[in-house]
């Protein structure tokens, strides 16, 4: 209820704001400029369905998260050597997911992301800019109907803070396929896995499909796949690194060991980074530092999609046996 002065005093986004009130969501959202549309928004913990925003009031006192996804497909038919997929129940042709981070602007993200010819794209779930309604957001720019928004909890250090943004997600655009990543400290960014475990097996009890980064242990790569999680991303290094594929020997291990896709994920650097990934067998590799942060972003991931593709030929045809000395390829037989 507002106060004697008609007065309504609320928090929206940790902002104290004043309001003239009583009003329903609905009409908030109006007032704020905001596309319903666009946004999820959460009441004092519990999130408003987008149906009910013009049943449910806003009251003084009450504490308002409104959120979005920030930046944090090839239509040609399935070829030789450009085989399918699946991942929780549906089939793509790319094999390569890259994010919505570090990029200097939304336009050079969506160009990056049609050269890489990925269907699949990674998004953070941020805050809306209240202050400012009209200023751009990443569906502008990337159409959610052709892609598929994977959100993920970047940033986020508890199993409960994974577990509340992904709930924001769902409300924001009915997304269930999620990456869960919960991270141990700011310095390495590794997976705090016990954290990791836990959101998981909540969030799959929930109804979400959970695509998780994780160690490059395969024992506990085999735990969160026997939990439900279906699709298991171990680092290949730190987060933004670069530093390519430290555990080749790890990740070949989970990969043996999973009856879901294994992604790589973290740490890719460039693309012979990716097809080394591929070349272990893994389904996949995704990234985002490694285009956004190249030289020329747009030819980057062009070079990712062709290394994607060259490293899962190379595994499916079997690479030579190493051997200890030279073994001409010549014959010998009628040699002059």
């Amino acid at each position: 209820m507002a106060d004697d002065s008609g007065q309504m005093r609320i928090t929206i986004n940790g902002e104290a704001r004043e309001l003239a009130g009583p009003m329903t969501v609905a009409a908030l959202l109006a007032e704020l400029g905001l596309d319903a549309r666009k946004i999820a928004l959460e009441r004092n913990l519990e999130i408003v369905p987008r149906s009910a925003y013009g049943q449910v009031s806003v009251a003084s006192g009450d504490r308002l998260e409104i959120v979005h996804f920030v930046g944090g497909g090839d239509a040609q038919a399935e070829s030789e050597d450009e085989d399918g997929w699946t991942l929780a129940g549906r089939r793509f042709r790319s094999r390569l997911i890259i994010g919505t981070g570090k990029y200097r602007s939304f336009e050079e993200n969506r160009h990056a992301l049609e050269a890489s010819g990925a269907e699949i794209i990674t998004v953070a779930v941020r805050r809306v800019n209240v202050t400012d309604p009209a200023k751009e957001m990443l569906v502008d720019y990337i159409d959610p109907k052709k892609y598929v928004f994977l959100p993920n909890t970047a940033g986020c250090y508890t199993g409960e803070e994974a577990v509340r943004t992904l709930r924001l997600a769902r409300a924001a655009g009915g997304w269930s396929l999620v990456k869960l990543e919960v991270l141990g400290d700011q310095k390495t960014l590794y997976p705090n896995m016990p954290e990791t475990l836990r959101a998981a097996e909540l969030l799959i009890r929930e109804g979400f499909e959970v695509m998780v980064y994780c160690s490059d242990d395969p024992i506990q790569a085999k735990r969160l796949e026997e939990i439900g999680c279906c699709a298991i991303m171990p680092l290949a290094a730190p987060i933004g690194s670069g530093l390519g594929v430290q555990n080749p020997v790890g990740i070949r291990m989970i990969v043996e060991n999973a009856k879901v896709p294994v992604l790589v994920d973290a740490g890719v650097g460039t693309a012979s980074d990716a097809a080394i990934a591929m070349e272990l067998g893994c389904d996949g590799v995704l990234m985002n530092t490694a285009i956004a942060e190249a030289r020329d972003p747009v030819r980057m991931a062009r070079a990712m999609r062709h290394a994607v593709k060259a490293g899962r030929l190379a595994y499916l045809a079997g690479r030579m046996k190493r051997k200890y000395y030279a073994d001409p390829s010549s014959p010998l037989a009628g040699l002059i």
